[in-house]
Parts: C-alpha cells; sequence; structure tokens
C-alpha cells in the first residue's frame, strides 16, 4: 500500500502543459496538412471499398 501512495504522490511523470503542447503540435500539423491527409484516406477508402467487392 505503501508502495501505491508513493506511486501517486511521485511528479516525475508528463505535466497538463507538457500533454497540451503535445495536442497543440499535433493540431496545427493536422491543419497544415490537411489537404493532403484527405486525398491520402479518400484514395485508401476507394481502394478498400474495390477490394471489398472482390470478398
Amino acid at each position: 500500500m505503501k508502495e501505491l501512495k508513493r506511486f501517486l504522490q511521485e511528479e516525475d511523470g508528463m505535466g497538463v502543459v507538457e500533454v497540451i503542447l503535445i495536442v497543440v503540435v499535433l493540431i496545427s500539423l493536422v491543419a497544415l496538412f490537411k489537404t493532403q491527409i484527405t486525398a491520402l484516406v479518400t484514395e485508401i477508402l476507394k481502394k478498400v471499398s474495390k477490394n471489398a467487392k472482390k470478398i
């Protein structure tokens, strides 16, 4: 039980600020490459749909 309490009180993990920064960077990358991502996903879905008819 002491180990669990010590683990919960430990502050060596990632903080909220770091997580928020990572999310902001990911969102900005998605916004920056939106057209390329959309084209890629559309192409993949077309291939999946085309190959699903063969099954």
